[in-house]
C-alpha cells in the first residue's frame, strides 16, 4: 500500500519548478496546492499560447475569437479576479501561496518585491506602479492578481521576458460594442520585454533560475519540491473536473447581453442575445430582410443553448437557413455574425 505524507509544516517554503506547459494543468496546481497544502509554496512556470481570463470576466468579450481559434490558442479561467493576460513560452509566471492572518494576506507589494530584487541585479530599472503591475519606463512587464482561502493567500503574476507581442495585442483584441455586462473589465496597456532591457545576453530558463535562487536565498526555511505521482494524479483529476471544462472557462461568466449587426449580400442582420451561465435565455433577430418563414423558429433554436461556436453550428444546419432569409447565408455565416 502506497503511504503518502503531506508536506504539514507551515513554516517551510516549498520551491517549486514546475516543467510542464499546459495550462489547465497549471492553473489547477495553483488550486491543489491553495486548498490541499499546509506549507507555503512558490512556484515558476510557463505554459503554451493561453488567453487567462480573471474569475469575474465574461471570457467571449475579452478575446478575439476568430484570432485564438485559427491559432488554436488555449482559454481558461483562473480562480482570482482581476484582468485577461495572454502566456506564451516567452512569459514566465510566479505564484506564492502563504499562510496568514485574516485581514492582512493581501499585499501586491510584498510579493513583486522579491521580482523586483531580482530585476535590479540586472540593472533594470523595474518598478511597481498602480494598484498591482510591474513597469519598465512606463510599460508593463507583469500582471498580478490575488485569491484568498481561507487563511491562505495565492498570489501569482505574469513576467514578459520574450513573448510574442503582436500575438498578444492581436488575441486580446475586441469590440466592446458587443457586450453589454457588469464584469470585470481589462484594462490595456503598453507592453514591454523584459529581455529587451538587458544588458547581459540571458535567455527564460537562466532568468527562471535566478529568480529561483533568490527565493530559495531570502527564504530561510525553503526547500526543493518536486510535484509527487499523488500530487499530479491529483491535479490531473481537477484538470479534467474543472480547468478543462467549458462550464468553468464560459459558462462561469456573469450574466450579460449581446447585440452585433452583420450583412450578408446586402441584407442587414442584427441579432441580440440575453446570456445567463452561459447559456442563452433570449434570442432575437431583426434586420432590413423580408424573412420566408417565422423568425422565431430560429429564435427557439437559440434559446436554451450554449452561447458556443459548435454548439449552436450543429443545431443551425439542422435548420436551412434558406427558409428563413431571402439571401444566400450559410450557417458558417450566421454562427460568424453572433460571436
Amino acid at each position: 500500500m502506497h503511504l503518502y505524507i503531506r508536506p504539514q509544516s507551515s513554516h517551510i517554503m516549498l520551491c517549486i519548478t514546475n516543467s510542464k506547459t499546459d495550462p489547465y494543468f497549471n492553473l489547477a496546481t495553483e488550486e491543489y496546492l491553495l486548498k490541499n497544502f499546509t506549507a507555503d509554496c512558490f512556484m515558476l512556470w510557463q505554459n503554451e499560447n493561453a488567453i487567462v481570463v480573471g474569475k469575474h470576466q465574461n471570457a467571449l468579450a475579452e478575446i478575439n475569437m476568430d484570432y485564438v481559434n485559427s491559432k488554436n490558442i488555449a482559454v481558461v479561467r483562473r480562480i482570482s479576479g482581476g484582468g485577461t493576460v495572454f502566456h506564451d513560452l516567452g512569459n514566465l509566471n510566479f505564484t506564492f501561496i502563504k499562510n496568514g492572518h485574516e485581514g492582512h494576506l493581501v499585499d501586491f507589494k510584498k510579493y513583486t518585491l522579491p521580482i523586483l530584487e531580482v530585476l535590479q541585479q540586472l540593472s533594470v530599472n523595474a518598478k511597481f506602479q498602480g494598484k498591482n503591475d510591474l513597469t519598465i519606463d512606463g510599460k508593463k512587464i507583469s500582471g498580478n492578481a490575488e485569491h484568498i482561502y481561507k487563511k491562505r493567500v495565492l498570489h501569482h503574476g505574469t513576467l514578459l521576458f520574450s513573448s510574442v507581442i503582436d500575438d498578444l495585442q492581436l488575441a486580446l483584441k475586441t469590440d466592446p460594442q458587443k457586450y453589454t455586462d457588469k464584469a470585470v473589465k481589462s484594462i490595456r496597456s503598453r507592453v514591454t520585454n523584459i529581455k529587451e532591457h538587458l544588458g547581459e545576453n540571458m535567455d527564460i530558463m537562466e532568468f527562471r533560475d535566478l529568480i529561483f535562487q533568490h527565493i530559495m536565498k531570502i527564504f530561510p526555511h525553503s526547500k526543493a519540491y518536486e510535484l509527487s505521482p499523488y500530487d499530479t494524479k491529483s491535479i490531473n483529476k481537477l484538470r479534467k473536473e474543472k480547468y478543462l471544462t467549458w462550464e468553468w472557462n464560459f459558462g462561469y461568466s456573469p450574466k450579460y447581453d449581446f447585440k452585433k449587426s452583420f450583412n450578408v449580400n446586402g441584407e442587414l442582420i442584427q441579432v441580440y442575445l440575453n446570456v445567463s451561465g452561459g447559456i442563452i435565455q433570449m434570442a432575437r433577430i431583426d434586420g432590413n430582410f423580408s424573412n420566408k418563414d417565422d423568425l422565431r423558429k430560429i429564435q427557439k433554436i437559440l434559446t436554451g443553448s450554449k452561447h458556443d461556436k459548435s454548439v449552436l453550428l450543429t443545431k443551425l444546419r439542422k435548420a436551412p437557413l434558406s427558409d428563413y432569409f431571402h439571401s444566400t447565408i450559410t450557417s458558417e455565416e450566421f454562427i460568424r455574425g453572433i460571436f
